[in-house]
């Protein structure tokens, strides 16, 4: 089931499927880098601040929150993540087609991301082309990512 998130009362659950899903389950990154990227799990009330600022759409399963994607004003989206459990089940395209909605419902006309290596296969997949590829340091790791961007005109 997919619902728009009430970033005061989901904050800790998605803060959770955040840290869950760069942690856990089969991922390119070493666990070194994934240590660095997510060190700890974003307290919830600092998420929420976050989350405040975009909109929020999650996916729920048997009542727990599985994933979510965010959405900027400016047609940025911020966080993509799902539970490993639910990888390769179709939830990314379902979160996505519905940012997608209401990004047109808004009258954005490009969406862009930076994309980790494990989250560009998606983003491929509904459309998204690389700007570039790039390299980001996280407490001395060095994660590869990219700049990823979708035309909606």
């Amino acid at each position: 089931m997919l619902r728009w998130a009430d970033p005061d009362q989901d904050a800790a659950a998605l803060s959770q499927v955040f840290f869950d899903a760069v942690r856990d389950g089969p991922s390119p990154y070493t666990q070194p880098q994934r240590m660095a990227w997510m060190p700890q799990a974003p307290a919830p009330e600092v998420f929420a601040d976050r989350l405040r600022a975009q909109h929020v759409v999650l996916a729920e399963a048997k009542g727990t929150v599985v994933g979510f994607m965010t959405l900027a004003e400016d047609g940025y989206l911020d966080l993509a993540y799902v539970l490993p459990s639910h990888r390769g089940s179709g939830l990314f395209g379902m979160l996505y087609r519905k940012l997608e909605a209401a990004a047109r419902e808004l009258g954005i006309a490009r969406l862009h991301t930076h994309a980790s290596l494990m989250a560009q296969p998606a983003f491929r997949k509904v459309g998204f082309l690389t700007i570039q590829n790039e390299t980001v340091e996280r407490a001395g790791e060095h994660l590869q990512r990219a700049e990823m961007e979708k035309h909606l005109t």
